[in-house]
């Protein structure tokens, strides 16, 4: 298939047909997320297709995938393609599989912050309950528990 000059768009009309900056488009353009082509006079030219590209990024961005993990999944498709609804579904399942892994870990940050605040120490190195000599330590470095350890929870009857 031939491309004509109506299947292309300047960064000026990609820009009001987008809302977004000329800059932005600019940055998206740095980070390898849209190509668009050069006239002879060195002017960018964008295909009509790169209006739902970047769609696709605004609308991931907003989702909270990053700049790298939007490239990574535009990588994927075949060159110069848009993502489709299904390229969605799978991209969203993966996302979905993240947030299900924040939410646990969020979860898990509450339980060890309510049973803390519960024993009133406010200490994992000196705590009894949850630490009883500072066993979290050899576990390596870091808020061990809230990175999914378990604590071994001694028994304060002895």
């Amino acid at each position: 298939m031939r491309l004509k000059a109506s299947d292309f768009l300047t960064i000026g009309e990609l820009s009001k047909r987008t809302g977004l900056s000329v800059s932005a488009i600019r940055f998206y353009e740095e980070k390898g997320l849209v190509d668009p082509m050069r006239t002879g006079g060195n002017q960018r030219r964008f295909l009509r297709s790169d209006i739902r590209r970047l769609s696709f990024i605004l609308i991931a961005q907003r989702l909270g995938l990053s700049i790298q993990e939007i490239g990574a999944e535009l990588r994927r498709l075949p060159m110069g393609r848009t993502p489709t609804q299904r390229d969605w579904r799978r991209i969203s399942g993966r996302l979905r599989q993240e947030i299900d892994a924040q939410i646990a870990a969020l979860e898990q940050t509450r339980e060890n912050l309510d049973g803390c605040i519960g024993c009133g120490c406010l200490s994992l190195k000196k705590c009894a309950l949850y630490n009883p000599d500072d066993t979290a330590a050899r576990k390596g470095a870091g808020p061990r528990y809230t990175m999914g350890d378990r604590a071994i929870i001694a028994d304060p009857a002895g």
